[in-house]
């Protein structure tokens, strides 16, 4: 066991340098955007949205590079997993959630239609170049969807106000943003792949849970965040964006730079959780919106049922591991 100290301290600093250098990379990158004219809009739906999400994709591509596309893959469905059963579980413990019907209509049904191509391209335990790249495509009708939000959103400009800096500053924080975007990419990955080789598991069990988790931290901070001070829109768009993002970019990141065989279990066992618990949280805001449509919201109930399946996939996931 002592040999496992050095690879989880290297995975938590890795964790902790991904956060802190995703959120100096997109204050210096919307600054830099602002100082030369690019719009707030503009911004919040490439720089923002897409760097919220840059620790996923970092460790994706850097896993990808050094052959360890399980390690990206398992990253994608446990964040996606985390994300609803654990992140919007706890949101909703803390305090029961309004939203709005056009949000399962439309986002709802976005979310679940990329799941499901997803799952098409995964079918065959391979993901292959050509299916990455129209994963990545997506993404272009993804943030025409972010558009609406940012649009609706009045206190864009208060966020946006945060992070407008000297030239300068921008620059500094832009590049030392960028540099321990990629050192803490370089530590998890590399922590991650030993305590797979120390404990005898696969790199993608890693990728579904421990690296996961870790980089789900900051979807937890803002939505609970998010929920407290009553801004419930951000706190559900969030996961959803999150979500998409992970399916599309993440995954699709990795399978372009190099096509990945996967375990079989990876369709059978974890792409099936992810989609069950998205259709599971869909379900229940379908039902909640039968009941009042006027004054829909997700009940702390909701949460307690989102923990709990999130717990019988770790249960279901640690047991196939046990046996294998």
């Amino acid at each position: 066991m002592m040999s496992l100290y050095l690879p989880i301290g290297a995975v938590v600093a890795g964790i902790l340098g991904l956060i802190w250098g995703a959120d100096r990379f997109v204050a210096g990158s919307a600054s830099l955007a602002r100082s030369i004219g690019i719009s707030s809009l503009v911004i919040g739906l490439t720089i923002v949205s897409i760097g919220t999400s840059a620790p996923e994709i970092i460790i994706s591509i850097n896993a990808a590079l050094k052959g360890s596309g399980e390690l990206a893959v398992g990253n994608a469905i446990g964040s996606n997993l985390a994300n609803i059963g654990l992140v919007l579980g706890i949101t909703l413990l803390i305090t029961p959630i309004p939203f709005k019907k056009n949000l399962l209509k439309e986002e709802g049904l976005i979310l679940l239609l990329v799941t499901l191509f997803a799952g098409i391209c995964l079918y065959n335990n391979f993901l292959g170049r050509i299916e990455s790249l129209l994963l990545i495509l997506l993404v272009i009708p993804l943030l025409l969807l972010a558009a609406k939000y940012k649009k609706s959103q009045t206190e864009s400009s208060q966020t946006q106000g945060k992070v407008l800096l000297s030239t300068n500053g921008a620059l500094f924080n832009f590049v030392i943003g960028l540099v321990v975007l990629l050192i803490g990419a370089e530590f998890t990955v590399w922590g991650a792949k030993s305590i797979a080789v120390s404990m005898g598991i696969s790199e993608l069990v890693v990728g579904l849970t421990i690296v996961a988790i870790g980089t789900s931290l900051p979807e937890l901070a803002a939505s609970t965040i998010s929920a407290m001070r009553g801004h419930h829109d951000i706190a559900i768009g969030n996961i959803i964006g999150s979500n998409l993002f992970n399916l599309l970019l993440v995954m699709g990141a990795a399978g372009a730079i190099s096509p990945i065989a996967l375990d079989s279990q990876v369709f059978s066992r974890d792409y099936m959780a992810m989609a069950v618990i998205t259709v599971l949280i869909l379900l229940i805001m379908a039902c909640v919106l039968r009941g009042n449509i006027d004054n829909a919201k997700l009940p702390r109930a909701a949460g307690i049922i989102l923990l709990v399946a999130y717990c019988f996939y770790y249960l279901l996931l640690w047991n196939s591991t046990a046996v294998s």
